[in-house]
C-alpha cells in the first residue's frame, strides 16, 4: 500500500463521463498535472508525494486548482512556475506557500 507524505488532488475538470471541460482544463490543468508529476521525479521525492488529476471542485473562477492533503492546503490560479515553488516549499521544505492558497 502506498503511503505518501503529501496526496496532490489537481482539477482535471474531468466530467462523469470522461470527457475534460471546464474552466480548469481550459486554464491548463492538464499541463498542471503533468509539472507537479515531473517536479516530484526531478526532485525524486516520488516516494513522498503522490498526484491525482480529479474531477471539479466547484470554484472554477479560481483555477487551476489544487488541494494538498493531509493538511487540506488549498492552492489556486496555478502556474507551471507555481508548482516548481509548491514542490520546493511545500514539499521539500514543509510550509505551504501563502502566496497561492485560497
Amino acid at each position: 500500500m502506498v503511503s505518501p507524505k503529501y496526496h496532490v488532488f489537481v482539477c482535471g475538470s474531468s466530467r462523469i463521463n470522461g470527457t475534460q471541460k471546464g474552466m480548469c482544463h481550459q486554464k491548463g490543468a492538464v499541463d498542471i498535472v503533468q509539472k507537479f508529476m515531473q517536479e516530484i521525479e526531478d526532485r525524486d521525492i516520488s516516494s513522498d508525494c503522490l498526484v491525482t488529476n480529479t474531477g471539479c471542485f466547484g470554484i472554477c473562477d479560481k483555477g487551476p486548482v489544487a488541494v494538498v492533503y493531509p493538511e487540506g492546503v488549498w492552492y489556486g490560479n496555478l502556474t507551471e512556475d507555481a508548482v516548481e515553488e509548491i514542490c520546493e516549499q511545500h514539499f521539500e521544505g514543509g510550509k505551504p506557500v501563502e502566496k497561492y492558497k485560497i
